[in-house]
């Protein structure tokens, strides 16, 4: 269990760093999440291949895992529209909402009664977001592009948990985010028709932080959170992510100066979606040691 939840926060860590980069790169959200899945399954093709971990899987188990990745790929583009229409702070804050999507989505696709707790912790987190950001019009798309991209969000994990029951996070990561390539592919003519751009070739500094997003931010990071996710439930490895803006939005005060767009709440919003994290972790250790004692 400890080596699971060290795994989950670095992941975490990792994660804080992916809205910085998305704000860093020029190409819209369509164009940036189509190379960063391009980037990011070619690598885990090489080198899972190259160390033996692939494994052919049927046809129907790959379907499975593509529609899962499919629903990633969605949530990476509202996540960083959210960013590109509003900031880095908006959109991270916004994505701490999927646990509250979580408590209510996981209950109902598996079946099983509602946790007023878990229901309890994400209300604590969404007063949190409620007192860092005023409903300013200026940042009105960014927070509805922030609410869908958290609802997509909690979708994945949830359908993940079952995933990686079955097997390895090597397979899932790679099917899951090739098969997302695939059809954001099929979807990009249209999209592109309805958000053209003047050139779909990046820069070489979107390319240098497009291949960091990939390789650290996705590749790393996915297997970790995966491997977590053995040990620790969906619900907790959402309200962890939670942890996710405190990372990104110091780095967005330090680069950005986003700090000029925040009200005197922000650090009491905070404090609250901490307290919500801090109190879940106190509560699986428990359940945990419990566990053990029976």
């Amino acid at each position: 269990m400890k080596k699971a939840f060290l795994q989950l926060h670095l992941s975490v860590f990792l994660a804080g760093f992916t809205g910085i980069l998305g704000k860093l790169i020029t190409l819209n959200e369509g164009l940036l999440v189509w190379y960063r899945l391009l980037f990011t399954a070619v690598t885990m093709f090489v080198l899972f291949r190259w160390q033996g971990r692939l494994q052919k899987l049927p046809l129907q188990a790959i379907l499975r895992i593509g529609g899962t990745g499919f629903i990633v790929a969605m949530h990476w583009i509202f996540f960083y529209g959210s960013i590109k229409y509003a900031n880095v702070s908006i959109g991270v804050v916004c994505f701490s909402l999927t646990s509250l999507f979580t408590a209510i989505f996981d209950p109902l696709i598996n079946r099983r009664a509602f946790d007023k707790v878990e229901m309890l912790l994400s209300l604590l987190t969404l007063a949190g977001i409620l007192l860092i950001f005023h409903f300013d019009t200026q940042y009105r798309t960014g927070i509805i592009l922030g609410i869908i991209s958290s609802m997509f969000a909690a979708l994945f994990t949830v359908f993940n948990k079952r995933l990686v029951a079955k097997y390895n996070t090597e397979n899932i990561t790679f099917y899951e985010l090739g098969i997302g390539f695939l059809g954001l592919s099929l979807l990009l003519p249209f999209y592109l028709h309805a958000f053209p751009v003047a050139s779909m070739i990046p820069s070489f500094m979107d390319l240098v932080y497009l291949l960091a997003l990939a390789w650290f931010c996705t590749v790393l990071m996915y297997t970790l959170s995966m491997n977590a996710l053995k040990k620790i439930s969906a619900f907790t490895v959402n309200l962890c992510f939670n942890l996710e803006p405190l990372y990104s939005i110091i780095l967005a005060f330090i680069l950005f100066h986003e700090n000029k767009l925040l009200r005197s709440e922000f650090y009491l919003g905070l404090g609250l979606i901490l307290l919500s994290v801090a109190l879940q972790m106190v509560r699986v250790f428990r359940q945990n040691r419990r566990s053990k004692l029976a």
